[in-house]
């Protein structure tokens, strides 16, 4: 994810929040829907407190499905609390640099300085 897919996509992402987190947790989240165990968590019981199966390789299936739905929502509220902050950012400071800036140089122009000095 933080090379294959930020390559293909071309998304910006410096640190690699999304193809380390995202695409992390992601994956241990619908994995857990897998390899859940009543052995490790009894969760569910039946009537006569039996511990029933939990994950799919445990005998419950429908908990990939369950996995699938926290996995939805936990997406959309990222996703809308990214967009909020980025519009709020923007509102306040922008998140752009103008093209003038990004020719002369970010470092220059944001900070004053230069990250290398290639005079010879």
């Amino acid at each position: 994810m933080v090379t294959f897919v930020k390559g293909l996509f071309g998304y910006d992402d410096a640190l690699d929040a999304f193809g380390v987190h995202g695409a992390g947790g992601t994956i241990g989240a619908l994995l857990t829907g897998v390899f859940a165990a009543r052995t490790v968590n009894a969760v569910f019981r039946d009537p006569q407190g039996a511990p029933l199966p939990v994950g799919l390789l445990d005998g419950n299936p429908s908990q990939i499905g369950y996995q699938l739905v926290g996995i939805a929502m936990a997406w959309s509220v990222a996703l809308v609390g990214t967009i909020v902050a980025l519009k709020l950012t923007d509102l306040v400071v922008g998140v752009r640099a103008s093209e003038e800036q990004e020719i002369e140089g970010l470092d220059l122009t944001e900070h004053g300085e230069e990250a290398y000095n290639l005079e010879m």
